[in-house]
């Protein structure tokens, strides 16, 4: 297990939807596992396996930041298959350091997907867990939070991280 380097807004992997997993083997759990890593190095309460350049549909989140284990969650190809209400809450993101954004997100949702041995896994979520799940499916779609904030709000971050993804200025 390792932590790997976090790309930043501008990487095209960050940009392009992921590739479904075929199967989940040892490369698919070592994966997983470098993600948790790279999320709780960080810090942070969710990871997409874009973000650390591997194009590939596949996020871990932990709400506890390493606190509580019965927490995390592994999630290979995950998918919504539901989706109600709505919220509107302050997200950062890992790839896109410095910055923040309140996008609407779903009140609720269930997500499913594949656990580490390939097992289906069920989510019913609310609240934080909800946006999380959201957020890093986003990622595997190719999207960040900066897509879903307003017209505005979106014109003038972008603007900003265009600049600063061509100087390669990234303080963190």
């Amino acid at each position: 297990m390792s932590v790997r380097p976090i790309v930043k807004y501008g990487h095209p992997v960050l940009h392009a939807p992921s590739l479904p997993v075929a199967t989940v083997d040892e490369a698919v759990r070592t994966l997983l596992d470098d993600m948790v890593d790279t999320m709780y190095a960080a810090p942070g309460i969710g990871l997409a396996a874009p973000q650390i350049g591997v194009p590939l549909r596949v996020i871990v989140i932990d709400l506890s930041v390493g606190a509580d284990p019965s927490q995390l969650i592994k999630l290979v190809n995950p998918e919504f298959v539901s989706r109600e209400g709505d919220q509107r809450h302050d997200e950062g993101c890992l790839s896109v350091p410095g910055y923040g954004g309140s996008p609407v997100r779903p009140a609720r949702v269930t997500v499913k997907g594949q656990d580490r041995d390939g097992s289906e896994r069920i989510y019913h979520a609310t609240d934080l867990l909800a946006r999380a799940f959201c957020h890093e499916i986003d990622h595997i779609d190719g999207l960040l939070f900066v897509d879903r904030l307003t017209p505005l709000k979106r014109d003038l971050l972008k603007r900003k991280l265009r600049k600063r993804a061509k100087n390669d200025d990234w303080e963190e």
